[in-house]
């Protein structure tokens, strides 16, 4: 069996739809073997979308393992992008959609030293300033730091990449 660590929402008694998500989370994770990051998006029909962070068995502390070995070799957001399209699989259950990362092929990316090309680096830093155009902010510069797929990094809230 497979224990899991969630971060997002909680279920409470007054709150059917977090409930429901929480069980199908819980359903989804069961197919996954251990060391797996998992992101959830809800997709409701008033155009809003719920998220969630989960990890099966031994996820959570390789997933802060990566973060820590990628935040010191200096890798950002471009990196983790495509070290993560390199190794990912997204699925869609309705109006759910289910992105999985195995953590170990990731881990060892981060350890050989993978980059983003520079193609695609440059296209990401054309959309956050286009993103930062349409909303009268000035971006900042260089890229924004490593995402993150352990729920030390995953988990903060209110701070700024």
């Amino acid at each position: 069996m497979t224990s899991t660590h969630l971060a997002g929402l909680q279920a409470r008694p007054d709150s059917s739809r977090r409930a429901v998500e929480l069980a199908v989370v819980d359903s989804v994770l069961e197919g996954f073997g251990p060391e797996m990051y998992l992101g959830f998006a809800f997709y409701r029909p008033d155009g809003g979308c719920n998220l969630w962070n989960a990890w099966t068995d031994g996820g959570e502390q390789l997933g802060d393992q990566v973060d820590g070995r990628a935040l010191a070799a200096g890798l950002d957001a471009a990196d983790w992008l495509h070290i993560g399209d390199r190794h990912s699989t997204v699925t869609h259950r309705g109006r759910i959609r289910v992105e999985a990362y195995p953590l170990r092929p990731i881990l060892a990316d981060v350890q050989a030293g993978e980059r983003s090309p520079d193609e695609r680096r440059a296209g990401l830093r054309r959309v956050i300033d286009c993103a930062a155009a349409r909303t009268g902010q000035t971006a900042r510069p260089g890229l924004p730091r490593w995402l993150g797929f352990g729920p030390t990094l995953l988990d903060r809230k209110g701070v700024s990449a």
